[in-house]
């Protein structure tokens, strides 16, 4: 018998695994590497905004790390997504995030033949630093359930947002659908408003043929509706376009290929983006250009006023299967982050792989992620099913990058056996001066392995 010598060295967060003295008569080939980095592979603190950043990780508790990748605090509940309160919304109080608080009981929560048993939140609410319940919602809402899922909001007058979920039948649909849903809670558990994205299937730009395959869609989540925030103030609303009111809501559709707001007054949609755009140009055309077809996006929303690119919309364009009917996959996927003036619906600046000198696969998640635009002009973004988070620069260089260790259990596709993941939905960056006064931090330079 030959020895086998495995080497192990750690370099800069990356791990490697080196096998020496194996005749070839004992190797044998794997799809993919047994060992993966985790944690910080690169980091360049003067090229990057500084920051916390909070999210769920597959283990289901909500983690926030500072930019080395040292985990400063946690909360043993999951989020979908977890965010930060900001202490304006808090009465100044530091520390507080939104979770889910329990799930429902059970093997499933749709009681919809073919539905996955997902979105499984039974209440949702808000926890301070010390891991205290402060507000808790759910056996007030319909079904006594609240099936909150993807996204929430934090309002001025202590009320809430709530993304949820219905079971409902819709004229023309063959079977239940499991409808997506829109809650205004007041702080002390009441709905005010309720929104329901089949009351208003005509505004969303189908053709009758689209339609009636929306209608008929295979699975009962047929409009999958991952995104829900408020338009927030900007210069469009100042300017005079009522449609984008701070008030109003922006929304989009993963299953659908479209981006809409609702007119929180009449509910009506009244600035939509798809669901049918030119076909994509895999040739990546230059900035400035019309909008082509986004599949299966994340996390669209406005840039806030005050950063970079105030105004226009920021979106995770996944390039995963969606739409009625499908859209086109590429040969060699490569999802990308698409910012777009809304009123225009130019892409005035993109990020794909290429950006980075890598091919367009090394960027891909076709479903979950999300980005964000910082103060500094830098992006960040969360490509999810990987469970990778990196800041670039509008020149496309990476600046960071954080793997999360964090794994557990995902929903099987009818596999035999369990299967595991490090996948993260969304993330977000969380100002420094947000946490309670003393909580650590440490911003100590990694240069890529590459770079060694």
């Amino acid at each position: 018998m030959f020895p086998i010598q495995p080497l192990l060295s750690l370099l800069g967060g990356s791990l490697l695994l080196v096998c020496a003295s194996v005749p070839a008569m004992m190797t044998r080939a794997h799809a993919t590497p047994s060992v993966f980095p985790t944690g910080v592979t690169q980091y360049a603190p003067d090229r990057t905004y500084n920051s916390f950043i909070l999210f769920s990780g597959a283990d289901n508790h909500t983690h926030l790390i500072d930019m080395d990748g040292h985990e400063v605090h946690a909360w043993h509940q999951a989020g979908f997504p977890s965010r930060y309160i900001d202490p304006a919304l808090s009465g100044g109080e530091k520390g507080l995030v939104g979770v889910q608080l329990t799930e429902i009981a059970g093997d499933g929560t749709h009681k919809i033949p073919g539905a996955v048993a997902g979105f499984r939140d039974r209440t949702f609410g808000y926890v301070n630093w010390q891991g205290k319940t402060v507000w808790e919602w759910g056996i007030e809402a319909p079904g006594g359930n609240a099936r909150q899922h993807h996204d929430w909001v934090r309002l001025h007058d202590g009320g809430s947002l709530l993304l949820a979920n219905q079971d409902r039948h819709l004229a023309g649909a063959p079977s239940p659908v499991l409808e997506d849903v829109i809650y205004d809670v007041a702080a002390d558990g009441k709905i005010r408003w309720t929104w329901k994205a089949g009351d208003h299937l005509t505004e969303f730009g189908f053709t009758p043929e689209q339609l009636k395959l929306v209608l008929h869609a295979p699975s009962p989540d047929y409009l999958h509706i991952n995104n829900m925030q408020l338009v927030g103030d900007n210069h469009w609303f100042r300017e005079g376009d009522t449609r984008f009111a701070p008030d109003n809501i922006i929304i989009d559709s993963r299953q659908a290929n479209f981006i809409a707001i609702i007119d929180r007054k009449s509910g009506r949609i009244v600035w939509r983006l798809g669901p049918d755009l030119p076909q994509r140009n895999f040739r990546k055309p230059s900035v400035p250009y019309p909008v082509d077809q986004f599949v299966g996006q994340h996390d669209a929303h406005l840039i806030a006023d005050g950063l970079p690119g105030a105004g226009n919309l920021l979106v995770f364009d996944n390039q995963g299967e969606a739409g009625y009917p499908p859209r086109p996959l590429q040969t060699t996927g490569g999802s990308r982050i698409l910012e777009i003036n809304p009123v225009t619906a130019q892409v005035v600046w993109q990020y794909t792989g290429e950006d980075s000198g890598n091919p367009p696969w090394s960027f891909f998640s076709s479903f979950i992620s999300s980005v964000d635009r910082l103060p500094n002009g830098n992006t960040l973004i969360d490509e999810g099913m990987n469970g990778r988070f990196f800041q670039v620069t509008p020149a496309g260089d990476i600046v960071w990058e954080y793997v999360s260790p964090f794994s557990g259990n995902t929903p099987s596709q009818g596999g035999t056996r369990p299967t595991r993941s490090n996948w993260v939905y969304r993330i977000q960056p969380v100002p420094y001066d947000w946490a309670p006064a003393g909580t650590p931090h440490t911003q100590t330079p990694v240069r890529p392995a590459a770079q060694k």
